[in-house]
Order: C-alpha cells, then sequence, then structure tokens
C-alpha cells in the first residue's frame, strides 16, 4: 500500500475534498500528473478537465476542475480550483453553456493573443465534454 498524505481541493464555493489520500491526478497545464507522498515541491497552474482521487481507504473519487492551481508539497497537495464538482453532479447544461461562451469569447476576441488564449479554452472544454459526457 502507498504512504498516504493529505489532499485538498477547494473550491470557491466550499471544501470538496480534505482527506489522506494515496494519489491524486490532476490536469496540469503542461499536462496530467500524477501525485504521491513525497512529490517535489511543485506550484502548477490547472486547465479544465478531471481530478482522479485514490483514498487511503482504497476509494476512487473524480472531480471535474475549471482551472485554479495546485500547490504540491512532500507532506501534501492542495488544489484550489475555480470551479470544482464530483463527476456525478455534472450537468451537460452547464457545460454546453461554457463552450458557447468560450466560442463567444474566441470570436469576440480583440486580438491574436486573446482569440488563441479563448480557442485554447474551447478546446480543452470540448475534451472534456468528449471524456465526460457520451451523446
Amino acid at each position: 500500500m502507498a504512504e498516504a498524505f493529505k489532499f485538498e481541493l477547494v473550491s470557491p464555493e466550499r471544501l470538496l475534498v480534505s482527506e489522506e489520500v494515496e494519489f491524486v491526478v490532476i490536469p496540469g497545464a503542461e499536462g496530467e500528473m500524477t501525485v504521491m507522498a513525497q512529490h517535489a515541491p511543485v506550484m502548477t497552474t490547472i486547465k479544465p478537465g478531471v481530478v482522479t482521487v485514490k483514498t487511503a481507504a482504497g476509494k476512487e473519487e473524480r472531480y471535474v476542475v475549471f482551472g485554479g492551481f495546485a500547490d504540491i508539497l512532500p507532506s501534501g497537495c492542495t488544489l484550489l480550483a475555480e470551479s470544482a464538482t464530483h463527476v456525478n453532479d455534472i450537468d451537460r447544461a452547464d457545460i454546453t453553456r461554457r463552450i458557447q461562451e468560450a466560442r463567444e469569447d474566441a470570436a469576440d476576441a480583440k486580438d491574436d493573443e486573446a482569440r488563441a488564449k479563448a480557442e485554447q479554452f474551447l478546446s480543452q472544454l470540448t475534451t472534456l465534454e468528449g471524456a465526460l459526457l457520451p451523446a
């Protein structure tokens, strides 16, 4: 059994997770990363995606996050999400609304840099939609 460490997932609305876990997989801006006990210190931004948590009791939970950042230390990991919810609570209409807003942001962008950023976010959302919500 892997060594456990403290993990917290926090959104502006509430604390979703605060417990001892074996590992956490987070959608870092540079790619997915698995965090385990004694991980080297890292701070990374989070892109929209799924956070997978395996508790010390062996239960696996998944949460959808929409941006934020993770502070990783050898003794624990705190993920501060802009928005987060349990996968079972995902609302297809909410994902569709976010995608539509991202499309509008890309179309209304004032310059190439803003357009590229909006298109990247749109791509992340559509990938997330495909992974979570089969048609």
